[in-house]
């Protein structure tokens, strides 16, 4: 999956800290470079983050639904420690519902409850 980015470089490294993804070590990333990759393992498939001189002008036509290992409001917390910003809040008092954030360029993301979550309802 490719992002348009205002700067590659520092979005890769957002959503590496979110994904667990890691840059191709045969492949560093770099400030400079028009492209940054990470992926799983540094392999494909994976994110790839390209340069662009426009900036994010409509709501993203795709997104990433995230589906934590933890809960899905310290997953919330975590993302937002991170820079992510809150953009629609769906939770819903029974638990049910999700979380829509931005990017540190404004690309809208969900959290989802965990599977434990799911269970546990």
């Amino acid at each position: 999956m490719s992002f348009d980015a205002r700067d590659s470089y520092t979005l890769s490294k957002f959503w590496s800290a979110v994904t667990g993804y890691v840059e191709n070590p045969k492949y560093p990333n770099a400030p400079e470079d028009e492209e940054n990759f990470i992926g799983p393992g540094g392999e494909d498939p994976g994110l790839l983050f390209i340069n662009v001189p426009e900036g994010k002008s409509v709501k993203n036509r795709l997104h990433l639904d995230l589906v934590p290992d933890t809960t899905r409001d310290d997953e919330v917390e975590r993302l937002l420690t991170l820079g992510a910003t809150l953009y629609e809040d769906h939770r819903r008092p029974d638990g049910t519902g999700w979380v829509t954030l931005k990017d540190p360029e404004g690309n809208e993301f969900c959290v989802e409850r965990s599977e434990s979550e799911r269970a546990e309802a």
